[in-house]
């Protein structure tokens, strides 16, 4: 029988009453109703989405989904081909931008917003500012992205702050390093740019005026990935150049460590640790940054790639940002398991993606080459930073769910997406476009299918037929991707008003491959609960199973303090598959129809 002190953990207080959903937007594509999509194609040919598409009923369905926070991904202005100079903005060369619209991770100006994305070029950062408060209007906080690791190319800001200059402006560039050196150098030498392959020459060949003059930087600078080439790699990130935050180029710091035991300090003792400290210029580049856009109503950040960036650093920003708004919503790109603590406890991260334990594990399961019995593990270790632990199945950087070289069926998310968004008390994301299937298989120009563009103009079919023309109605859905979306909202919004989600939680797995009937490693059941709610929760990853008889433990109902008889189960998602919790000699047994890809929230009734 099982431990109950193995399979139930009293989750780590968390500050938080409910469960959060961020919705994930690539904002030039949100709106976009063009459906060209010619590969390479310019914004007067595919179109462009803008922060007026953003509608009140746009935004109203948005919150209805279930969403708390809403992630506008590329929004700073960012390195695209594209002539603004009427603007005063300068061109940006064709050879080190990827794609025609660019990508989101070569940020020009920190200070103001991509002008694609604004009716008026020349009002961008009004139009954005609208948009903040349209957001906060219906309800949604609102996130953007900070991307610290690497600037474009060549970085320029049309609208600094007094007082405030672009990185790099005063490098001392004749010498490869120096602590307040913006970025890395590779002294008397000139940049090159790689050498394409597959085909991926800019633009995709088509001739344009600023590649008759080749693209000119002396000395060159590393490469945002780290290459200290002159001439880096074509899968380099050799659109952007790596920012120096104090490492030198040995991989010694040149700023001060943070005490030991500082793990367990709050975000206050941080900020108090930094006063009066001389830090690296880029740490208060960041920092400024960051307080600016606070200052103008954003309420979170994601930061790009953030174990490329030494853990004091965030120490400094985090806290800095908690110091101005202690509710700020802080999440990150952290690839590294073993360094996830680092950053949560001394980096004053709220959040990391959880990519490498539950998203790498529940992709195999729904790919057919994996068992659930891996998730047992993942949560288990996991368990003392489970809340820190923000899940996903889709976001701009991976294969869309649907596509064939993911799972090849929307469908089959549903399963996975009850586990992600139920198991642990983190928050949930999801990406525009999932909700409906969206599979992610055009060819947009630069980058893979499977993966919707982020780098060039284009439609998102799928979404677009919810979006119907900007009705925001879902008019134009298939059957299915009105059911498929439905399954999202039903499940995002028990999400965020189940008290249950944030209390205990109880593994049933491994008791029902040993007790349960009919129970195998395409199922996984566990329980949440608290004082006013008990959930049990099953998904089926596979076929149909016919009749699944679900074993409930003795230790978890004596902690329910339920005595021999029969409860009534209402299932919470659709509230059409009640079942009976029978008690018999204090074990508990739930008799299942299980059919493919099924999915049960069953709350005890009290």
């Amino acid at each position: 029988m099982t431990d109950f002190t193995h399979s139930s953990r009293t989750q780590q207080p968390t500050g938080k009453k409910n469960k959060e959903v961020v919705y994930q937007v690539f904002t030039r594509l949100f709106g976009n109703t063009n459906a060209t999509n010619k590969p390479w194609g310019t914004l007067e040919e595919n179109g462009v989405g803008k922060f007026a598409d953003f509608t009140d009923k746009a935004l109203s369905e948005i919150k209805a989904l279930g969403v708390t926070h809403i992630w506008y991904t590329g929004v700073p202005h960012h390195a695209l081909v594209r002539d603004y100079t009427a603007y005063g903005i300068d061109n940006d060369h064709p050879s080190v931008v990827k794609g025609r619209a660019g990508s989101p991770y070569a940020v020009k100006d920190y200070y103001n917003v991509n002008p694609d994305l604004a009716l008026d070029p020349a009002n961008r950062l009004e139009e954005f500012r609208a948009l903040i408060e349209r957001s906060h209007r219906h309800g949604l906080k609102v996130i953007i992205d900070i991307v610290p690791n690497h600037v474009a190319r060549r970085y320029r800001s049309l609208t600094n702050p007094d007082g405030v200059e672009d990185f790099g402006a005063s490098d001392d560039t004749s010498v490869e390093y120096h602590k307040h050196n913006n970025f890395y150098y590779i002294p008397d030498e000139c940049f090159s740019v790689p050498v394409a392959k597959d085909g991926y020459l800019p633009l995709g060949g088509e001739s344009h005026p600023s590649l008759a003059t080749p693209f000119e930087e002396t000395p060159a600078k590393w490469t945002g990935n780290g290459s200290r080439l002159a001439q880096p790699e074509f899968d380099d990130w050799y659109e952007t150049v790596k920012v120096n935050y104090g490492i030198r180029p040995d991989g010694s710091k040149d700023f001060d460590e943070l005490p030991a035991g500082f793990d367990t300090q709050g975000h206050a003792a941080h900020f108090a640790f930094w006063q009066g400290k001389e830090v690296p210029d880029s740490w208060v580049k960041f920092r400024d940054i960051a307080l600016y856009w606070l200052a103008m109503g954003v309420d979170g950040f994601r930061y790009d790639m953030a174990e490329m960036v030494p853990v004091e650093f965030w120490s400094y920003m985090n806290s800095s940002i908690k110091q101005e708004n202690p509710e700020a919503f802080l999440m990150a790109e952290v690839y590294q398991p073993d360094r996830y603590r680092d950053y949560i406890h001394l980096g004053k991260m709220d959040y990391l993606y959880d990519k490498v334990d539950l998203y790498d594990t529940l992709k195999l399961v729904m790919q057919g080459k994996g068992s659930t019995d891996a998730i047992v593990g993942v949560q288990e270790q996991l368990m003392d930073i489970e809340h820190h632990m923000l899940h996903f199945l889709d976001n701009h950087d991976e294969q869309r769910v649907a596509s064939p070289e993911f799972a090849g069926d929307a469908n089959k998310g549903k399963p996975a997406m009850l586990v992600s968004t139920l198991l642990s008390t983190s928050p949930t994301m999801i990406y525009f476009g999932q909700e409906v299937g969206e599979p992610g298989d055009e060819d947009a120009g630069f980058g893979l299918a499977s993966r919707t563009t982020i780098f060039d103009y284009f439609g998102v079919p799928h979404h677009q037929r919810w979006m119907n023309h900007g009705e925001f109605d879902g008019g134009q859905l298939t059957e299915e991707e009105r059911n498929l979306r439905d399954f999202y909202q039903r499940l995002m919004n028990f999400s965020l008003n189940s008290s249950a989600l944030m209390g205990h939680y109880c593994e049933l797995h491994t008791h029902n491959r040993q007790h349960g009937a009919g129970y195998d490693d395409q199922l996984f059941a566990f329980s949440r609960f608290d004082d006013s709610e008990r959930l049990v929760m099953l998904a089926n990853f596979g076929d149909a199973k016919g009749e699944v008889t679900l074993s409930l433990p003795e230790s978890l109902l004596g902690q329910w303090q339920l005595a021999d008889g029969e409860y009534e189960l209402e299932e919470q998602l659709y509230h059409a598959a009640n079942a009976l919790l029978v008690v018999e000699n204090g074990l508990g047994s739930i008799k299942l129809d299980v059919r493919a890809l099924d999915c049960f929230a069953f709350s005890l009734a009290n």
